[in-house]
Order: C-alpha cells, then structure tokens, then sequence
C-alpha cells in the first residue's frame, strides 16, 4: 500500500493543525504534504478510531525503505521525549510524519538528513487508548 488517507482524532488533527500554522521548522516540502494530508484527512471520534492508527502514545515498528533498517520506538508527548529509551515526541519528524496512518503505509517526509520513505510495519497502542480513555 503506497499513500492512504489520514485517520485522526479530534486531538491529533487540532495537534497537526496548530504545528502546521506555528512551526518554522517544517520544510517547504512537509508544510506542503501536511497541508495537503489535513484537507482529506478523516476525523473520527476516539471510540471509532482503528487500533492500528498511529496516535499519540503509540508504540510504531518502521522500516526504511532504502537501507531496510528496521526501527522500534514510542510516540509520547513532546514533555516524556527520552531517545535514549527510544520515546519519540510526537511532534518529531518522524512523529508527525506517521501520525494517522496504519501499517501497510508508506509514508514520505522530509527528515533533517533528507527525503525519506518508511513503511509502517507494526502499530501497537495501549489498551486504555484503544477503549478510547484519556490518552495524554
């Protein structure tokens, strides 16, 4: 599967949305692409959100579509980031570069070292998130 639509809470998307207007670190190409991605994204209440979508708290498997490394890490709130205990911010990046999409995606993202292709293997996201209780 090569680009899917977004799939997002009310958070996130309001979260992408502030990012998109306030950050002078996004490329021209990422304001572009997350532009873009925010006019078709689909946003759903917590409860009907899948369990495999990339959100806030989840634990993300990527693969590099170039070098196939493989990477394992958590998606936490920019406050809990620790890269030393792979806890990626969620407004990372990379974070931002997942968020809303599912396994089976490839997803493009400008990246500090440049353009990028990682294909989501495994979403994982804890199960008071997935009932749809309080996830920050």
């Amino acid at each position: 599967m090569k680009n899917a639509q977004l799939i997002l809470s009310k958070i996130e998307h309001d979260m992408l949305v502030n990012h998109l207007k306030l950050s002078a670190n996004l490329s021209e190409f990422n304001r572009k692409k997350l532009g873009i991605e925010l006019k078709s994204a689909r946003v759903l209440p917590e409860e009907e959100l899948p369990a495999d979508v990339v959100l806030l708290n989840s634990e993300v498997e990527i693969q590099d579509a170039e070098s196939k490394r493989t990477f394992f890490f958590h998606l936490v709130d920019p406050k809990k980031a620790d890269i030393q205990n792979n806890r990626l911010s969620i407004m990372s990046p990379i974070g931002v570069a997942l968020l809303g999409y599912r396994p089976g995606v490839d997803v493009e993202w400008e990246m500090p070292n440049g353009l990028k292709t990682f294909k989501i293997v495994k979403v994982i996201r804890p199960v008071e998130a997935v009932a749809g209780e309080q996830r920050v």
